[in-house]
C-alpha cells in the first residue's frame, strides 16, 4: 500500500507543479485584460482589483464603500442601473454591457462586458461578484483572428507556423494540398518529414537562426519533391519571427512560393545568354589560324566546359593530305535520314583524330579509345558512321553503370555542303544532359569551325601549289658565275603567312658577264607566285637579248603593267590613281650586270632595297642607285648606275622580309643587315648563315631572299684583247693572234675551230661593220671570242641559196659552236661566239662531217 500510495502521489505532484506554475507573460489574458470587483449586501463596492483600476482609471481609495452606479455610469442611465443591481442582489445572474466613462477626464465614454454572479457572504447575505472585460479588446481580437485566419487559411502560398522547438504548430490548407492530409495533421511534425536530408537540415538551421537573432531570411531556395511525386520542384521560403503580446518570440512564420516555373525560365533564359556569348566567343576564338590542327583544337577550346566536359575532332585523313575526294558530300535539304542498305554496310573512310579535350580526367569519350593523331574508322552501323553519311548530328543517351559520359552529341561538321569531319561533344553524370537546344548550339559550333577548317584546307592547298612553283622557279643548286663566288638563301614565310612573290635569279650573259637579279611581287597567295613566275620569265627573255639594265627594267615595266590589264585594268586605267593600282600587279626589283673582265657593275632599281656593298677594311654601305617607280606603275624612266667592284669585295641584294618588321623600324633592319656584313672576309656561305642569324629572321612575317655575291674577276691571263686595222689582212692577223693564245692556255684542240670562227666573225666586221675592229678572247669555263666594231646593225643568221656567193658564214658559227650571239654596245655592236672546253660535253655541231660542211659551200 505505501507503495501504491507512492505511485500515485507522483503524478499528483506533477500535476501540482503544472497548475502552479507560473505562466510566462504573453498569455489571452494579457490581450483580453479582464478586471473584477465585488458589490456587498449594502449594493456598495467592497473590492477592488488592481486590473478594475487600470481599466477604470480608478484606485480602491476612490471607488471601495461607493455606489457603482453612481460611480460608473452617466446620469442618464443611473435609474436602469440601480434597477439591474437590485435584481443582482436578489440572486438574479446578469450579463451584459456597461457603459462607462474612460480614465483620462476627457469625458470619453468606453464600454464594458461585465458578468455579475450572486454570492453570499459569511452571514448568508447577498451580494454578487462582477468580471469586467474591455469590448474595445474583444473587438480588437476579434478583428484580428480574423485576419489571421483569413491571411493564413485562405492565402494562395503555403503557410507554416513553427513553435519554439521548431515543430509545425500550424498549416494553412494550401501547405496540406501540396503535402497531402488535412492542416490539422501537420501538427507536430518536423522540416525532415518533407524534405530530403540536405535540404532539411539547411532548412532547419534557418529556422533556429531566425528564432535566435530575430533576423528574417527570404527568398531562401530549397529544392524537393512532393510525397508521391518524382517532380523536382523548387520553393522560395521567407521566413520571420513571431511575438506574443508582450514581445516574447512565440516560434516561426514560414510563407513557401513554388517557383519552379520561375526556375526553370532563369535557367532558360541562362541557358539562352549562355549559348549566346558561346557562340559570340566561337566567332572571336575559332579561325585566328589558316591551319586545320589549330582550328579544331580553338572549337575545344571554346567548348570545354562551357559546353561539355570533353570533346574530340577528327578530320578525313584525305583532307589533311589534301584530297579533296572525300566520300561524305550531302546535298543539303533532301539526304535521307538513314542509309540505303549498302551504304549501311560500308565503314566511314579513314579519319584521323586531331584534337582532344577534358574538363574530367581519365574520362573517354564515347566509343572505341583513340589518341590524338591516331587514324581510325567508325563502324558502318555506328552513330558517327551514319551521322558521317548522312551529315545529320545524332544524340547517345545514358550508358554503364561504370561509364562517366551520360550524354554525347556526335556532329558532322559541314562546310560548303561538304562533310570534312566529325565532332563529339560529351557530358558526364552530374551535368545536365543535351537538349533541343543543346544540339542546335553543337551543329552551329560544328559548322563554324568546319567553314574555318574548309577555308584553312583550300589556304593550305593554295600555299602548297605556290611554294612548290616558287621554289621550282628559283636557280636549282648553287648558281655558278664567272668571277664571281655566289651563295644565295631563300625562307618562305611560316605556315601562317601566305606565300609571296619573292624571287632571285643568276643569268649568265655573254662574254662571261652575269646578271643577279632580285625582285619581289606585292600581294601574297598563289597570284603573287604566278605573277612572280611570269616576271622572273620575263627577265630572262630580256636577259638573252643582253639589253642595258635600265632597258631590261623598262620593259619589264610593261609586261607587269600588261599582267593588270589582262585582269581587267589597262594601264592607262594604271596611271589614273590609287584605286586602280590596287588592280594592277606591282613589283620591286634590281637588275645588276657583272663583268668579270673589267670588274665593273652595272646596276638599275625599280623601287627595291638598295644594294649593299662591302670592300675590305670599309664599313657596309648602301649604293646610291637611283630607286625608281615599281614596275607596273609606268610614265617614269629608270636610271642606271656603274660601280666599280675591287677585287674581294661583297655585294649583297635582298628582300624587304629581311629587314623589315612589325618588331622594329626599317632603318633599324638596315642599319643591322650593315653591321651583320662588317666581317665579309670569313667563307660566304657562312656570311649568308650570320647574316639570316643576326637579323632574326624567324619572325616568318614574309619571305626572304638573299643573294650574295664576292668579286674575284678574270686574271689578266685569261684575257686576250686586241685593236685590228680596217683593212682585209686584219682576218690573217686575227687567226694568227688565236693560233698564239690558244696553246699558252693549252688549247691546241679548239685552235682548228677557233681560226675558222674567228676568220668568220672578222669578215663579217669588215664587209658589214664600220671603224676599228677589236677581238677578245675570254677562258674561264668556256671559251668566248668577241669582235667589235662601230656599226650598230646587227647580222642575222639566214639560209644561203646555192646561187649566193655569201651568206654562209653565220651558219657555219652556229653550227660549230655550242652558242653564239649579238648585242649592242655603246658604241656599235659585239658578235661573239662560245666553245666548251676539252673534256666538257659539246654539242653535236662539234661532230659535223665533211660532207655538210661541203654542202654550206656547194
Amino acid at each position: 500500500m505505501p507503495a501504491q500510495a507512492h505511485q500515485t502521489r507522483v503524478p499528483g505532484e506533477a500535476w501540482h507543479d503544472a497548475l502552479w506554475h507560473s505562466s510566462p507573460p504573453g498569455s489571452i489574458y494579457d490581450y483580453i485584460k479582464v478586471a473584477s470587483f465585488s458589490i456587498g449586501p449594502d449594493g456598495l463596492i467592497d473590492q477592488w482589483s488592481l486590473r478594475a483600476q487600470e481599466l477604470f482609471g480608478l484606485s480602491a481609495d476612490r471607488t471601495v464603500g461607493r455606489d457603482p452606479v453612481e460611480a460608473f455610469m452617466p446620469p442618464e442611465l443611473r435609474d436602469g442601473g440601480h434597477r439591474k443591481v437590485a435584481e443582482i442582489l436578489d440572486g438574479n445572474e446578469w450579463t451584459g454591457l456597461v457603459p462607462f466613462r474612460i480614465p483620462g477626464g476627457d469625458g470619453r465614454h468606453g464600454v464594458a462586458e461585465i458578468y455579475v454572479m450572486p454570492t453570499e457572504t459569511e452571514t448568508a447575505e447577498r451580494a454578487a461578484l462582477c468580471v469586467v472585460v474591455d469590448v474595445r479588446a474583444l473587438r480588437r481580437i476579434e478583428s484580428d483572428l480574423a485576419a489571421s485566419q483569413a491571411i493564413f487559411g485562405q492565402s494562395p502560398f503555403g503557410f507554416l507556423l513553427f513553435g519554439t522547438d521548431l515543430t509545425v504548430r500550424r498549416a494553412n490548407r494550401r501547405f496540406a494540398t501540396v503535402f497531402g492530409g488535412t492542416a490539422e495533421e501537420h501538427r507536430g511534425r518536423t522540416v525532415h518529414d518533407y524534405l530530403a536530408p540536405h535540404e532539411a537540415d539547411r532548412m532547419t538551421d534557418a529556422l533556429r537562426r531566425v528564432l535566435e537573432t530575430g533576423v528574417s531570411v527570404t527568398d531562401l531556395q530549397i529544392t524537393g519533391a512532393a510525397p508521391g511525386s518524382r517532380e523536382h520542384r523548387h520553393w522560395s521560403i521567407n521566413l520571420y519571427r513571431v511575438h506574443g503580446g508582450t514581445g516574447r518570440p512565440i516560434g516561426v512564420a514560414g510563407l513557401g512560393t513554388d517557383v519552379t516555373r520561375r526556375h526553370l525560365a532563369a535557367r532558360e533564359a541562362a541557358g539562352v545568354r549562355r549559348n549566346l556569348a558561346l557562340l559570340n566567343e566561337a566567332g572571336h576564338r575559332i579561325g585566328n589560324s589558316l591551319d586545320l590542327e589549330t582550328t579544331a583544337r580553338e572549337l575545344l577550346d571554346v567548348t570545354v566546359p562551357g559546353f561539355c566536359d570533353l570533346a574530340a575532332v577528327d578530320l578525313y585523313q584525305g583532307l589533311l593530305l589534301g584530297d579533296d575526294d572525300r566520300p561524305a558530300r550531302p546535298q543539303g535539304p533532301g539526304v535521307p535520314t538513314l542509309p540505303d542498305q549498302g551504304a549501311a554496310r560500308v565503314p566511314s573512310a579513314e579519319l584521323r583524330r586531331v584534337a582532344f579535350s577534358s574538363a574530367v580526367s581519365d574520362a573517354p569519350l564515347w566509343g572505341p579509345l583513340v589518341a590524338v593523331g591516331e587514324v581510325h574508322r567508325y563502324p558502318a552501323a555506328s552513330p558517327a558512321a551514319l551521322a558521317l553519311r548522312t551529315a545529320r548530328p545524332r544524340l547517345i543517351e545514358g550508358g554503364g553503370p561504370e561509364d562517366l559520359v551520360q550524354s554525347t552529341l556526335v556532329v558532322p561538321m559541314v562546310a560548303h555542303d561538304t562533310v570534312v569531319g566529325l565532332a563529339q561533344f560529351s557530358r558526364t553524370k552530374g551535368s545536365e544532359p543535351f537538349g533541343e537546344r543543346d544540339r542546335a548550339v553543337a551543329v552551329e559550333l560544328a559548322a563554324r569551325a568546319a567553314v574555318c577548317i574548309d577555308n584553312a584546307r583550300l589556304y593550305r592547298r593554295e600555299h602548297e601549289r605556290a611554294l612548290i612553283l616558287q621554289r621550282s622557279l628559283l636557280p636549282p643548286g648553287d648558281p655558278e658565275a664567272a668571277g664571281l663566288d655566289i651563295a644565295c638563301r631563300y625562307l618562305p614565310g611560316n605556315a601562317a603567312t601566305e606565300v609571296g612573290g619573292d624571287w632571285f635569279d643568276v643569268i649568265e650573259l655573254p662574254g662571261h658577264r652575269t646578271a643577279l637579279v632580285v625582285g619581289d611581287v606585292m600581294g601574297r597567295g598563289l597570284r603573287a607566285a604566278v605573277a612572280m613566275g611570269e616576271l622572273r620569265t620575263a627577265v630572262r627573255t630580256l636577259a638573252l637579248l643582253d639589253l642595258e639594265p635600265a632597258e631590261v627594267l623598262t620593259a619589264l615595266d610593261e609586261v607587269a603593267r600588261g599582267l593588270g590589264a589582262r585582269g581587267g585594268t589597262s594601264p592607262s586605267r594604271a596611271r589614273g590613281g590609287a584605286e586602280d593600282l590596287a588592280e594592277v600587279y606591282l613589283a620591286t626589283c634590281v637588275y645588276a650586270v657583272y663583268d668579270p673582265v673589267t670588274r665593273r657593275c652595272t646596276i638599275a632599281n625599280a623601287g627595291h632595297m638598295p644594294p649593299v656593298l662591302v670592300e675590305n677594311g670599309e664599313p657596309a654601305l648602301m649604293l646610291e642607285v637611283p630607286p625608281g617607280m615599281p614596275l607596273g606603275v609606268g610614265g617614269e624612266p629608270f636610271e642606271e648606275v656603274e660601280v666599280e667592284l675591287p677585287e674581294g669585295a661583297l655585294l649583297a641584294l635582298y628582300t624587304d622580309g629581311l629587314v623589315e618588321s612589325r618588331d622594329h623600324p626599317l632603318e633599324e633592319g638596315l642599319r643591322g643587315l650593315r653591321e651583320a656584313l662588317a666581317d665579309p672576309v670569313r667563307p660566304l656561305e657562312d656570311v649568308c648563315d650570320h647574316v639570316l642569324a643576326t637579323l632574326d629572321t624567324r619572325h616568318g612575317e614574309d619571305d626572304i631572299a638573299l643573294l650574295m655575291a664576292r668579286v674575284q674577276g678574270l686574271p689578266r691571263e685569261a684575257v686576250g684583247d686586241w685593236q685590228l686595222p680596217r683593212e682585209a689582212r686584219s682576218v690573217g692577223r686575227a687567226r694568227e693572234l688565236a693560233r698564239t693564245q690558244l696553246p699558252a692556255w693549252g688549247l691546241e684542240d679548239l685552235l682548228d675551230t677557233t681560226e675558222l670562227l674567228v676568220s668568220e666573225l672578222v669578215t663579217n666586221a669588215l664587209r658589214y661593220g664600220q671603224g676599228e675592229i677589236r677581238m677578245r678572247l675570254l677562258l674561264d669555263r668556256t671559251l668566248v671570242c668577241e669582235v667589235w666594231d662601230a656599226n650598230l646593225a646587227q647580222p642575222r643568221r639566214r639560209r644561203a641559196r646555192d646561187t649566193d656567193e655569201g651568206g654562209r658564214g653565220l651558219q657555219l658559227v652556229g653550227l660549230l659552236s655550242a652558242g653564239w650571239g649579238t648585242r649592242r654596245t655603246h658604241r656599235g655592236k659585239t658578235v661573239w661566239f662560245e666553245l666548251p672546253l676539252p673534256g666538257v660535253a659539246a654539242e653535236p655541231a662539234s661532230e659535223l662531217s665533211a660532207e655538210e660542211l661541203l654542202k654550206l659551200y656547194g
